[in-house]
């Protein structure tokens, strides 16, 4: 269907949007299109087409308020199949429009549309949208902008403006083209080209120093920057020069506030930071760049962009430059990470289970498979893999969501291990052990209002590294976290069961572990996968079952009658 038709159609529904602003809306439900189309884009001296929403890239930004409701019409005029994820949207009930392929539906082929019903709930601050499909979401993507309700405000001193700024990954090649040859050869996929801010590589990047993005400023006020690490592959330090960063939330949850000259922030996260413009009249590089702490290839490169006092004064020939931890520096990382403290105030409380019901050990490892044909270009003439207890995730042909709710056979498992198998020294085991993982579609099936607890596991299989987790359908809270193998007996003792940060996406450090406890009130099928996208394209996934509760309103809904075939 041609995009003149789905506008005409959405005119006669009465929700036409046009360039992404919801003229109409009531009762707090907005009306979104989005367009998926190739488009071409300039970046380091080269030209290439690049799949974007409604052109842009980043992508538009959806501007709601706590509690409200979003429709999102989906054309896809690309060259393939798509689905599009709501970022740490809780979706209550309705798994039918969080997006991951062949989770909760199939992609939307090309030619062909599907309306999202984006439900929010809890949520307030800054979340983001992305593909789901594939490497697709390097440049699909954009924020979305959740204040709070009408007649409550922000439980800091409301900021003179706001700011979204996104980091993200530039790819010279074609990315889609990029893990399909890895994924035939067994290889790790192309490292990027670049780290871009709001778009834009920025300076020291090849032909990027006339096109860095700028952010205006008036002395004296304070902006709410809303920052999304979009980056495919990459934690990211972040800092702006001679200015002290306030982070007050993350994840849409508020945090007691923590003021720093540098921030960490894993692929999946967002975070809200107050910066108060209180230097003398100047230009001020805003910096990223990567913390990476495995002996993989890495884009070491850095992206910038300038914020840029108003008034009358000669710009400088070398705006100053933050000064960044080093790319490597667990210490750094650390330092910043362990301060998040939920705010856990009378206007924002939190509500940690205090016990448990369900108990859940998974280590998570970088692995290989064996080579399927004549030569692999993985390690040892194997094919690169990852697991969560020892379990590489296969894809089905068919969503999972779809399988559980007619009650399918053959399409996936529900016996996804509490504990892995076999048991061994995950932080001392050495890196040429254990290496190969079984494969299968395993999901975990949970009663609807458990108590969940979640101790993610790193391991020292092949090539350890930090690994950011992100879990589908809920906020959990990060009770703890710590170095070498967790111990039931004594590990517990440290967990925060006080002020916990309530979050969607959490690193497990190198060699390290982290928990999560949440309750499991959201039934339905939810994807966890690490937001590594290297990894989840591995096999780094799971999918967690929560079965309905005894009422309508504590169950699954009923599918959407527009949703996207299989095939």
């Amino acid at each position: 269907m041609g995009e003149k038709k789905i506008v005409l159609i959405l005119a006669l529904l009465g929700f036409l949007c046009l360039d992404l602003l919801p003229l109409c809306t009531a009762a707090n439900v907005h009306h979104y299109s989005f367009i998926l189309k190739e488009r071409n884009y300039t970046r380091l001296c080269s030209t290439k087409s690049i799949l974007t929403v409604n052109g842009e890239f980043p992508g538009p930004s959806i501007h709601v308020r706590k509690g409200d409701t979003a429709f999102v019409n989906v054309l896809n005029d690309g060259d393939y199949g798509v689905t599009i994820h709501w970022h740490g949207v809780k979706q209550p009930r309705n798994p039918w429009s969080d997006g991951p392929e062949n989770i909760t539906q199939c992609p939307i082929k090309p030619g062909k549309n599907f309306t999202y019903e984006v439900i929010f709930s809890s949520e307030e601050g800054t979340l983001w949208w992305h593909a789901h499909s594939d490497w697709s979401r390097a440049t699909v993507h954009g924020a979305i902008v959740i204040l709070p309700t009408k007649g409550t405000t922000y439980p800091f001193q409301k900021p003179d403006a706001e700011e979204v700024i996104i980091l993200a990954e530039w790819y010279k090649g074609d990315v889609m083209e990029i893990i399909t040859v890895a994924t035939a050869t067994g290889a790790d996929p192309n490292i990027s080209n670049a780290y871009t801010l709001n778009g834009q590589p920025g300076y020291p990047n090849n032909c990027s120093t006339e096109t860095t993005y700028r952010l205006s400023v008036t002395q004296g006020k304070t902006y709410l920057l809303r920052l999304i690490n979009a980056a495919m592959n990459e934690e990211m330090f972040f800092g702006i020069a001679k200015h002290n960063l306030t982070v007050v939330a993350q994840d849409a949850a508020y945090l007691k506030p923590i003021t720093t000259s540098y921030i960490m922030i894993t692929p999946g996260q967002t975070m809200d930071i107050l910066v108060t413009t209180n230097q003398s009249l100047s230009h001020y590089y805003i910096a990223a760049r990567p913390f990476f702490d495995s002996k993989a290839e890495y884009d070491n490169s850095t992206t910038t962009a300038i914020l840029q006092y108003t008034g009358n004064y000669t710009p400088p020939s070398s705006p100053h430059f933050p000064s960044l931890p080093d790319f490597s520096s667990m210490s750094a990382a650390d330092n910043f990470t362990t301060r998040k403290r939920a705010l856990a105030s009378e206007d924002h409380p939190i509500e940690v289970p205090l016990e448990v019901d369900e108990r859940m050990f998974i280590t998570v490892s970088v692995n290989v498979l064996p080579c399927t044909h004549a030569s692999c270009d993985g390690p040892n003439n194997n094919s690169l893999a990852a697991s969560l207890n020892n379990i590489s995730f296969t894809y089905p042909s068919i969503d999972i969501l779809q399988a559980y709710y007619w009650n399918m056979s053959k399409i996936y498992e529900s016996d996804f291990p509490n504990i892995p198998f076999p048991l061994f020294n995950f932080t001392g085991v050495g890196s040429d052990e254990l290496q190969i993982p079984g494969t299968g579609t395993k999901a975990k099936v949970i009663e609807y209002g458990k108590n969940v607890e979640i101790v993610f596991q790193g391991t020292s299989i092949l090539e350890p590294e930090s690994h950011p987790m992100h879990l589908h359908g809920f906020s959990f809270y990060l009770v703890g976290t710590g170095y070498g193998n967790f111990d039931k007996n004594t590990s517990s003792k440290t967990y925060n069961l006080i002020d916990p940060p309530e979050v969607n996406t959490i690193g497990v450090p190198k060699k390290g572990w982290a928990a999560i406890r949440f309750v499991a009130d959201n039934p339905g099928v939810w994807f966890m996968h690490c937001h590594l996208e290297r990894h989840s394209s591995w096999g780094m996934n799971t999918v967690l079952i929560v079965k309905n509760g005894t009422t309508t309103e504590t169950s699954l809904r009923p599918p959407p009658a527009n949703l996207p075939t299989c095939s």
